[in-house]
């Protein structure tokens, strides 16, 4: 038995380096932040991280994973009119306000569709570079997040390819109606085209109206998922659609810089997991 250590290789990314800036490359930055910009550079890199990989230990392994933040939703509208934290508090508890409609699970705006459009822009763009295309997907079951998710790998996967939704993939939680999902079944029906890990739940039985899930908690779920991915999965490149809260948390986990990722932006990072042996 044992337990692993998460880290995050901060070389490749200009994202990895302490003085980059958000706000100067934005959320989807030319090559999605690879540092050389070589003709060959994804064939390059990729071949680096099949070099640590094989040069390693059996213990530890090296991941490639694409975290996607969902474009703008009506809800991240609201959040830009309710500015100050009183009316935050007391509006994110409510459905709308006869204007909007944010909770449960709100939609994208045509400004999110368009930026999970641009996402799937980008991805064409660096195919031309023999970037690798994902080889395992995931995404939170949150309605923004599945069809970002859709737009963004619409017409790049390989045939049969599909993307698998997680629960704990998720926003955070709690409180929020925003952050409240639909019934498996209503989901289903929209996007019958996704899988779905063993033992989704019908109903959202994890959502408190009362209770708002703690950073700690926050981090124990990114855990999760690393754990999961790390047990089951050979693939090398790994997306995963998700949420602010959800990636903030993953950058934790992983010892990577707090990167503030606006919506429909992406972020790769190169993941060292190294597995503890613990002798009984």
């Amino acid at each position: 038995m044992g337990t692993r250590t998460y880290t995050t290789v901060a070389q490749y990314f200009i994202q990895d380096d302490p003085e980059a800036s958000e706000q100067e490359f934005g959320g989807v930055p030319p090559r999605f932040g690879l540092k050389d910009d070589s003709d060959d550079r994804w064939e390059k890199f990729k071949g680096k991280i099949e070099m640590l990989n094989s040069s390693e230990q059996p213990t530890t392994q090296y991941k490639v994973i694409f975290l996607g933040r969902h474009g703008q939703g009506y809800h991240n509208v609201a959040m830009a009119k309710y500015t100050t934290q009183c009316c935050v508090r007391s509006w994110t508890r409510l459905d709308g306000n006869g204007e909007l409609v944010w909770g449960p699970d709100p939609a994208l705006t045509d400004l999110g569709l368009e930026q999970a459009r641009d996402a799937n822009r980008a991805w064409k763009e660096e195919l031309a570079y023999k970037i690798p295309l994902p080889e395992k997907l995931y995404c939170s079951p949150l309605r923004r997040a599945i069809k970002t998710n859709q737009l963004t790998f619409e017409g790049l996967l390989e045939p049969g390819l599909k993307t698998t939704i997680v629960e704990i993939i998720r926003e955070k939680n709690g409180v929020s109606t925003c952050d409240k999902r639909r019934r498996r079944s209503e989901i289903q029906e929209d996007f019958p085209e996704y899988l779905w890990e063993d033992g989704f739940a019908e109903e959202d039985e994890t959502w408190d109206a009362d209770i708002r899930e703690t950073p700690r908690e926050l981090d124990c779920r990114a855990t999760k998922v690393l754990d999961m991915i790390f047990d089951k999965d050979e693939e090398l490149v790994i997306s995963i659609t998700s949420h602010h809260g959800f990636i903030d948390a993953f950058l934790r986990v992983c010892v990577h810089r707090p990167w503030d990722l606006p919506t429909g932006g992406i972020i790769p990072i190169v993941v060292r997991a190294e597995k503890q042996v613990v002798l009984n």
